[in-house]
């Protein structure tokens, strides 16, 4: 098949989370099963520096935006399984210092940098010279693409555009504008109604997305079923109700080339499953980078990423304050909410032999902490996929998490299957149920036997891309069996 897709960031080129490794891990597993495939993502500030050799291409792009136009570029690379990556140049628009934030606030012309990126993906969906198939497209950011495309395909000027598929990766995020934002798209009015873009008066560039996407992915089976309920459906649950047949819930993989403990250049020591020894002295480094007393009897709890009110880092202070009386360290890597990093802060200050932090991202450090971590906390108040649980899986830590998402989906606690566990996991969202967690974590740790059994189990998952990239290869078929504008013919 050739099959295009579209993601505001992918890894290594931009990233502030998992859509960037998803995205990048599906498209070199798709390439290297044979399809010939296609990635677009903005041209931010900085990659065409550290990529020398990505190219431009000849053709330029001179797109209608309201009642003016916008001129960009593109630039091509091959990438490493024969996937063909094409950034979209247009430095009003990407050549920032951030990709959607100044100062903790959205950009103010979101809208017009975003339907700009829409109409890219589609001009190149339907000028490129290997004609796409298949156009997936990845959270609102590119959400317009599938009513794009339909647009074109009634107005009579594409009678063979390509089917589309939209994968949702957090529903909380959908992209919503001012109602006079929607003159950017240059589509019809008749689009703007509550059936379409329409949001209590406001447009959803994720709301065109699912009501014009052939079908409809999340990134993992329980989050699809919760987003069809008023708990988790954002205001979107009715919508997707509407849609139940067309949406598929796929968990996603795990790219081993990147994230492995045999070959990586971030660890200090190799290790695996059968060979466990090289995790202490993955363990002993972290605590010298976090200036933590380096000792192996102390149990090291971890956690990475966006310090946000989604991924429950209020819970995890709270049971840390209880918690910390116990012989333990806990190891931070993560940027996000003020309050949420001055909390941090205050923390490590009153605990400096148990609490080490360090705000911002660093790719190499994250690999160390999944290595030389004994558990990794994450309490999320939901969770679309989640993919540190499924790292610290492969990495013999083993994850503290609550039972939503595809956290549920990935990890196996004691009462699941006693055979089989490989995390720790609890329902309610309270500080009390997450300190009591971590005292179950810390019973585990202080009995090596069943320490071990943990890993043991843990480090035998398998989350890697192939029985991922068939369930999407199938779900292709099935939209090319329909029409673009998610229909049967």
């Amino acid at each position: 098949m050739r099959i295009l897709l579209a993601s505001s960031e992918v890894h290594p080129f931009s990233k502030t989370g998992g859509l960037a490794d998803m995205v990048a891990a599906l498209a070199k597993s798709l390439a290297s099963r044979g399809h010939t495939v296609g990635l677009v993502s903005p041209l931010y500030r900085g990659i065409r520096e550290k990529f020398p050799k990505l190219k431009k291409m000849s053709e330029g792009l001179y797109l209608p935006m309201g009642a003016t136009a916008e001129a960009g570029q593109v630039w091509h690379l091959k990438g490493s399984a024969g996937e063909h990556l094409y950034f979209i140049e247009h430095d009003g628009f990407f050549d920032r210092s951030s990709y959607y934030l100044e100062a903790g606030r959205d950009f103010p012309d979101n809208d017009a940098r975003f339907i700009f990126l829409s109409k890219a993906v589609v001009h190149l969906a339907r000028h490129l010279s290997w004609k796409p198939e298949v156009v997936h497209v990845h959270d609102w950011q590119v959400g317009f693409v599938p009513l794009l495309i339909r647009a074109q395909a009634a107005a009579g000027v594409w009678p063979s555009a390509p089917p589309t598929l939209l994968t949702i990766h957090n529903l909380a995020y959908q992209g919503v504008f001012a109602a006079t934002s929607y003159p950017l798209t240059n589509l019809p009015w008749s689009y703007y109604n509550v059936g379409g873009v329409e949001f209590y008066n406001q447009i959803s560039c994720l709301k065109a997305g699912i009501n014009f996407a052939t079908q409809l992915t999340t990134v993992s089976p329980r989050y699809a079923r919760e987003i069809t309920t008023p708990e988790f459906g954002c205001g979107l649950d009715g919508v997707l109700r509407g849609r139940q047949s067309d949406l598929t819930g796929i968990l996603n993989g795990v790219d081993y080339d990147e994230w492995n403990t045999t070959d990586n250049k971030s660890l200090v020591a190799a290790f695996d499953r059968d060979h466990p020894e090289g995790k202490a002295l993955n363990k002993a480094s972290l605590q010298s980078a976090y200036h933590l007393p380096v000792r192996s009897d102390v149990p090291i709890f971890s956690t990475v990423g966006r310090l946000a009110d989604q991924k429950g880092f209020d819970l995890t202070i709270g049971a840390l304050e209880e918690m910390l009386s116990s012989d333990m360290q806990f190891i931070l890597l993560g940027t996000g909410q003020p309050e949420l990093e001055e909390a941090a802060r205050v923390l490590a200050h009153r605990h400096p032999e148990k609490v080490g932090i360090k705000v911002g991202y660093d790719h190499k450090l994250a690999h160390l902490i999944e290595a030389g971590s004994d558990f990794f906390v994450m309490p999320s108040k939901f969770e679309p996929c989640g993919l540190n649980q499924m790292y610290s899986l492969r990495y013999g830590t083993i994850p503290i998490v609550r039972i939503t998402g595809g956290l549920d989906d990935s990890v196996i606690d004691a009462k699941d299957d006693a055979k089989k566990v490989n995390g720790i996991k609890f329902k309610e969202y309270t500080t009390a149920a997450l300190s009591k967690a971590i005292r179950k974590a810390l019973g585990i740790f202080a009995d090596p036997k069943l320490l071990e059994f943990y890993r043991w189990n843990g480090m035998g998952c398998d989350f890697s891309w192939e029985q991922t990239s068939s369930e999407y290869e199938a779900l292709f078929k099935r939209a090319l069996s329909m029409s673009a504008g998610g229909t049967k013919p």
